[in-house]
């Protein structure tokens, strides 16, 4: 009985958060992350060494997805849904041993993009004889999509575990920040970092170009209180974000993927790319709503 607590607790140790983790992520991904991550404990291998194997096999999956062939699609989703195994793994890994790295942030960010690259072009190759070059423009049009919606929900995650956790249980950053540490950084030795940072900070000025409102309580937050915010105040910005935190997730693995193995199955591909341009934009334009009205709220009620 004993055992089954400590792994319990050991479990939620090595997640973010539970205000943060989606439902099929609790019940099904964590578990398995977990115990893949004291399986990868035993044998010394690092988490950046099973990020890779996750981009492996979530590439994988998507060159599955280039065949009109249901046999070779389902094995290619569960290659999409092992890779996401390891994706989770590694950050518990990580939590677990203490092995984080900046490396492994920026591998943690390829990855995703490695697996949905190789998803979009896939299926823009699979539907070409059939579609011509319109099936490339809409996934273009998805993909730019994506990637906004991606990084919207990341940041909103950040931010919430920011106020609930503080610097040390988020990985919310700041482009002026960002920019002084690529500007630092000299170019020799230095050339994958560098690049990375370069990217990094264009990613977290188009992730602050879309929520002017926090921006604003982020800079009152900072210039009033420092780095020692009140704990009401974090209480209450918690209290008004954990509602968005459904939208986030919604946004991010699970959904996406569902939407993506249903039109697989139907054999319709291209209607994953509409369900993101549709749907999930329409997400993406509430929660940014909700989050700068809710920013708007909390500045008012901090210099009232």
């Amino acid at each position: 009985m004993n055992n089954k607590i400590n792994n319990k607790q050991q479990l939620q140790a090595s997640l973010k958060s539970a205000d943060t983790e989606e439902w099929v992520d609790l019940l099904f991904y964590r578990p398995i992350g977990y115990r893949w991550a004291l399986f990868f404990h035993k044998l010394g291998i690092t988490p950046n060494a099973v990020t890779i194997a996750s981009i492996f096999l979530g590439v994988a999956a998507g060159v599955l997805f280039y065949y009109n062939d249901l046999r070779l699609n389902l094995i290619g989703m569960c290659l999409l849904i092992w890779a996401n195994m390891y994706d989770s793994a590694d950050g518990q890994l990580a939590r677990m041993t203490g092995q984080k790295s900046e490396i492994g942030r920026m591998l943690d960010g390829l990855c995703g993009d490695l697996w949905f690259f190789s998803i979009y072009v896939a299926i823009c190759l699979r539907l070409t004889p059939e579609y011509s070059y319109s099936i490339w423009i809409l996934a273009a049009i998805a993909g730019a999509f994506h990637s906004k919606q991606a990084a919207m929900a990341d940041y909103y995650r950040n931010i919430h575990l920011f106020f609930l956790k503080g610097k040390s249980g988020s990985e919310l950053d700041n482009s002026i920040q960002q920019k002084a540490i690529y500007d630092s950084m000299p170019w020799k030795n230095n050339l994958f970092r560098k690049l990375f940072q370069f990217f990094y900070v264009r990613y977290t000025q188009s992730q602050e170009s879309l929520s002017p409102s926090f921006q604003r309580i982020s800079i009152l937050l900072k210039n009033k209180y420092g780095n020692d915010i009140p704990v009401d105040i974090s209480s209450k910005f918690r209290k008004m974000s954990l509602p968005l935190m459904k939208y986030t997730n919604i946004l991010s693995f699970n959904t996406r993927v569902f939407v993506l193995f249903v039109s697989l199955f139907i054999d319709m591909p291209w209607l994953y790319f509409v369900f993101e341009i549709t749907v999930l934009n329409g997400i993406l334009i509430y929660m940014i709503y909700k989050h700068e009205k809710l920013s708007d709220k909390l500045f008012k009620l901090i210099i009232s």
